[in-house]
C-alpha cells in the first residue's frame, strides 16, 4: 500500500524568490481555469484538450479532491500562474512525488519552474531520501525540465491521471544529488 512518509504535509504554504505556493481552494477555480486555458500548456499531456473549461472543470475537481494540490502565485502580481501537487508514487511505499504541474506560457523557459520545484523539493526532502516525478513520454518539455533538476529516468508504469491509464515515465531524484546540484 502506497502512502506518504509519516508526518508529511502535502499542502504546506511555501514561498521564496517571488513565488508562493498555497493549498488549492474552491475559490481558485476561476483563476486556475483561466491559467489553464492556453492549448500550448497541454500539448504534451495525455489530455490535450484540458485547456477547455468543460474538460478542465473535472480535472480541477480531481485536484481539489486530492487534498494535495498547491496553486502557484506570482507575488508581485498576485496572479495564479499554475499549480503543482504532492502525491505518493503509485508503485513505491512511503514515497513522495511531485507532478500535475503546469505553468502559464509566459513563465516557461525562465527560472520559475526551478524556483517552484526547489520550494517543493526542499520540503519533500525533509521527509524522504527520494522524490519521484511522473511524466508522459510525449511531454518532452517536462522531461527536459526534470533532467535539468538532476532527476534520472528509472522505469515506466501505467498511471491514471483522470484521462485513463497511460504509459508514464518515472524519474527519481535523491536528496544527495539534489543537495550536490544546489551547491555546485
Amino acid at each position: 500500500m502506497t502512502g506518504f512518509p509519516a508526518g508529511f504535509d502535502a499542502q504546506p504554504r511555501l514561498a521564496g524568490d517571488g513565488f508562493s505556493l498555497s493549498p488549492l481552494e474552491n475559490s481558485h477555480r476561476a483563476a486556475l481555469t483561466e491559467a489553464a486555458a492556453d492549448p500550448r500548456i497541454w500539448e504534451g499531456h495525455p489530455a490535450t484538450d484540458r485547456y477547455k473549461p468543460e474538460v478542465f472543470g473535472p480535472y480541477f475537481d480531481y485536484l481539489i479532491g486530492s487534498g494535495q494540490t498547491l496553486v502557484i502565485t506570482e507575488d508581485k502580481t498576485k496572479k495564479i500562474i499554475g499549480c503543482s501537487r504532492f502525491y505518493p508514487a503509485p508503485d513505491v511505499d512511503d514515497s513522495i512525488s511531485i507532478g500535475y504541474t503546469f505553468l502559464t506560457v509566459p513563465y516557461w523557459g525562465g527560472p520559475t519552474n526551478r524556483i517552484v520545484k526547489t520550494l517543493m523539493l526542499d520540503h519533500a526532502f525533509g521527509y524522504a531520501e527520494t522524490v519521484w516525478l511522473h511524466i508522459a513520454p510525449t511531454n518532452l518539455r517536462s522531461q527536459r525540465a526534470s533532467t535539468k533538476l538532476g532527476a534520472i529516468y528509472s522505469h515506466n508504469i501505467m498511471m491514471d491521471v483522470l484521462s485513463g491509464p497511460v504509459d508514464t515515465m518515472c524519474y527519481r531524484l535523491n536528496r544527495a544529488a539534489w543537495n550536490k546540484g544546489m551547491v555546485g
